[in-house]
């Protein structure tokens, strides 16, 4: 059997197999309700048998979702479609999971697809977006208030509520969404934290916000896998880095995160990414060395034997992968096929599994 397709114990749930479905923000709800798209899009990866399936940064307030037409989970009412979802997946025997989120700085933005640029704080689709400190991603944007004290305090209350609200949904992964430059990784960042407080400068006192929504969290997730994904680079000069993501981790682990998603990049527009097939799996693969917690790859892994010589190399304990899937979403199949693992396929779609072969 390759390692891809072994079963992952964790400490409360199991992984069917190691291949996972990264969160991809679809632009296609209204007022953070989910629709019967995000029920397809997030279905079809657990009929294909993904080990399980993250779905997209979900906002804990409205204020932040990266765009207008983002998933939430600031309301009740939005419990009853993620319910719908939840019980598909499982019904498939995927493992259903949830990024939450707050974009901070980042909110307020276009569908990437019509440009991508931020909708100004009066306009029917923006609002005004806060951040750490009062400084704009780009020179378009408009400028963040920076959060005081007592908002800090409320949001890590929203994120509790929204892990709350995640449990009765019927999810069994809750991911803490801290990387891509959203605002738990702009405090983290150097490069866009500039306060002077207990939340600012040292090293300790940026990631004293991630600390508090992890406690939050793990207060109410008690049956629940708890996992962060991290930008374990900003990969530009003077921010946050490989070796800062090493010692956050093994505080992390401390505090009962299982597993660590680790991923690269967009706290700042000059970063400087060299990209290619695998070229964040070092991140993960350091991390995983120095301090022992579960680490899952990511980034242009788009093959069942890449993914397997990442877990033959321990390298990393999982494989996430996103844009892969949206051009196939029956990639677990595929992968299996040029594993030589026979794999159960959906009764459905199992005439399809025979008499058509991958390249």
């Amino acid at each position: 059997m390759a390692i891809l397709f072994e079963k992952f114990p964790l400490s409360r749930i199991t992984l069917p197999n190691r291949l996972v479905v990264s969160p991809m923000c679809q632009y296609s709800g209204q007022d953070g309700f989910a629709n019967d798209w995000h029920l397809v899009h997030l279905g079809q990866f657990a009929i294909g048998k993904a080990g399980a399936v993250i779905q997209e940064a979900t906002a804990v307030v409205p204020e932040g979702r990266i765009s207008f037409w983002d998933l939430g989970i600031w309301k009740d009412e939005h419990i009853e479609k993620y319910q719908q979802i939840t019980a598909f997946i499982k019904s498939q025997g995927s493992v259903p999971g949830i990024q939450l989120a707050h974009a901070g700085r980042k909110a307020s933005d276009n569908k990437p697809w019509q440009g991508r640029t931020q909708f100004a704080p009066d306009t029917e689709y923006g609002w005004q977006t806060v951040a750490p400190s009062a400084i704009p991603f780009h020179e378009k944007d408009h400028t963040p208030i920076a959060l005081e004290l007592t908002a800090i305090q409320a949001l890590v209350e929203r994120f509790r509520e929204a892990a709350e609200r995640a449990i009765k949904a019927g999810y069994e992964i809750i991911e803490i969404h801290a990387a891509h430059g959203y605002l738990i990784h702009q405090f983290l960042s150097p490069l866009v934290n500039q306060r002077t407080d207990e939340y600012g400068g040292s090293f300790e006192n940026r990631i004293r916000f991630l600390l508090e929504v992890v406690d939050a969290v793990a207060q109410v997730a008690t049956e629940q896998s708890l996992w962060v994904r991290i930008s374990a680079s900003d990969w530009a000069d003077g921010g946050w880095d490989i070796e800062q993501s090493v010692a956050l981790t093994a505080i992390l682990k401390q505090k009962g995160v299982e597993v660590i998603d680790v991923s690269s990049g967009g706290a700042v527009r000059h970063q400087q990414i060299d990209v290619g097939p695998n070229y964040q799996v070092g991140f993960a693969e350091r991390i995983k060395r120095k301090t022992g917690l579960t680490t899952a790859a990511v980034g242009i892994i788009t093959s069942g034997t890449q993914a397997e010589e990442i877990l033959k190399q321990q390298q990393a304990d999982l494989i996430l992968v996103a844009r892969a899937f949206l051009d196939d979403p029956h990639l677990v199949y595929h992968a299996a096929q040029d594993l030589d693992v026979d794999l159960e396929w959906a009764d459905q779609y199992s005439r399809a599994k025979e008499t058509i072969k991958r390249g």
